[in-house]
C-alpha cells in the first residue's frame, strides 16, 4: 500500500507540474485570477476536484 500510495503522490506532482512547464504565463495568469475568488468559490473548486478524485478512483478500482 505505501508503494501505490507513493507512486500516486509522484504521479500527482507529474501533473501538477505540466501547465508550470509547458505553458509558464497560462499557469501564472489561471493562479493569479484563483487569488481573486471568494473563499466559497474556492472551496466549491475545492469540493468538486475532491468528488471527481474519489469518483474516478471508484471507476478504476
Amino acid at each position: 500500500m505505501t508503494t501505490t500510495l507513493l507512486a500516486a503522490f509522484a504521479l500527482m506532482l507529474v501533473l501538477e507540474g505540466l501547465l508550470p512547464f509547458a505553458a509558464p504565463k497560462a499557469w501564472r495568469e489561471a493562479f493569479r485570477r484563483m487569488t481573486e475568488l471568494a473563499d466559497g468559490q474556492l472551496r466549491f473548486l475545492g469540493l468538486a476536484s475532491i468528488s471527481a478524485g474519489v469518483i474516478l478512483l471508484y471507476l478504476v478500482k
